[in-house]
């Protein structure tokens, strides 16, 4: 990094908690967020597993023309970065003299698309969709309407990148702000909760089938995972220039020291270990850190059988005999998608503040690879203050954060 970039605010909306310190007690706690939705059985999921989550309701908090665009993953980002803002003790009146970006990760936007079809075919009235059916619909509709709503004059853009979306949009943030060419970025990601936006991955067989007991569905690393667990929300850090941040008497909580990415180059959706590994080497690499360094790594491993076998192998290859403690806290939220890239970051900083590192739940019976790591199946109290954040992605896409205490 030519300059240092920092992290100064964090907001979530969480399936573990809709603050930080309900967040903080259940990654403590090794809660699940995970239910059995009974109107996904109804429309005939395979699995109607899914992270709990209610919708915001934000009637007298934003104004009916501002609400009329928002789609269910916008508010949700809307809550959690009014909480990061409020987290960095920044006012809007900071955003009229000061050019502040914006980068969220956002891969869909289901629900509206179908629901203003529907509303087509029953009328045959295109009239009837309404003004807000476009801005809801795009893949960009996240920042579009936070930057209006919070006035952002900055960079204004949607990282779409599957799985590792929110993640590349924390990365690609530091390298604006590393460059000069911001002092503050809004980063983040967010990911849609409703039956529509998962339906195809429930149709190829991709979700844990494990109904009867919901909480031990999502088992990243554990031999007898079946699937993942779909889920989502919003998460929001505030990164920001180190000099600009001690200037205002910001709160620092952690710096960012380096961003790896790369592409598997091979398979749309089955991952390989030598993108992985090129990732985490890259972001090691531009941390100037050596690997014993690093205290903790928080693990992609969404409880799929070859995803988290290539994971544990591209981590002992990197790792060797020098093996942090590595979890997944997938195993308490199930994936979050477009948004666990931006939501891991923040499970791990609250772990690191908190001198502890959740257990990998249900992690019961290591396979041939997982048995390599050093994964606790309990909580650990322990002190770290470097961690790895992994995220990857369908079409190949790795992203690897590296952050430090402060």
């Amino acid at each position: 990094m030519k300059r240092r970039v920092v992290i100064t605010g964090m907001g979530i909306y969480s399936c573990l908690g809709k603050t930080l310190d309900e967040v903080r007690d259940s990654l403590y706690n090794g809660k699940s967020g995970i239910i059995f939705d009974p109107v996904r059985k109804e429309m005939g999921f395979l699995s109607a597993l899914t992270g709990r989550l209610e919708i915001p309701n934000l009637k007298g908090v934003l104004s009916r023309n501002q609400r009329v665009y928002m789609p269910e993953e916008a508010l949700y980002a809307y809550c959690a970065t009014a909480d990061a803002l409020k987290s960095a003790k920044i006012e809007q009146d900071y955003f009229d003299t000061h050019e502040v970006g914006l980068l969220y990760g956002n891969d869909s936007s289901a629900e509206p698309v179908i629901t203003s079809v529907d509303t087509m075919r029953k009328h045959k009235d295109t009239t009837r969709i309404g003004s807000g059916g476009i801005f809801k619909s795009m893949n960009s509709t996240v920042t579009m309407n936070l930057s209006c709503i919070f006035k952002f004059k900055g960079m204004n853009l949607t990282v779409s990148g599957a799985c590792a979306s929110g993640s590349h949009a924390i990365g690609l943030g530091s390298l604006l702000i590393g460059d000069g060419l911001q002092n503050m970025v809004v980063c983040g990601g967010a990911q849609e909760v409703n039956p529509y936006s998962v339906c195809s991955f429930d149709g190829i067989s991709a979700f844990s089938k494990r109904e009867s007991e919901p909480d031990k569905a999502s088992r990243p690393f554990d031999k007898n995972r079946d699937g993942l667990v779909p889920s989502g929300g919003a998460a929001t850090v505030i990164l920001e220039d180190y000099e600009t941040a001690v200037k205002r008497g910001a709160p620092i909580i952690a710096e960012v020291l380096g961003y790896g990415f790369s592409s598997n180059g091979d398979h749309i959706s089955v991952p390989n270990v030598d993108g992985p590994v090129r990732s985490l080497e890259m972001a090691i690499r531009r941390s100037n850190i050596q690997k014993n360094e690093i205290g903790y790594i928080n693990a992609h491993a969404t409880s799929t059988l070859v995803g988290d076998q290539n994971e544990a192998k591209a981590i002992f290859k990197v790792f060797g005999d020098h093996m942090p403690p590595v979890t997944s806290t997938k195993s308490q939220t199930g994936h979050e998608m477009w948004m666990a890239g931006a939501s891991e970051v923040i499970y791990s900083i609250l772990m690191m503040k908190n001198n502890f590192i959740g257990a990998n739940i249900n992690f019961e019976t290591p396979d041939e690879d997982s048995e390599k790591l050093n994964i606790p199946a309990k909580r650990l109290d322990a002190h770290f203050d470097i961690f790895i954040s992994n995220s990857f992605g369908f079409g190949g896409t790795n992203s690897t954060l590296v952050l430090k205490n402060l």
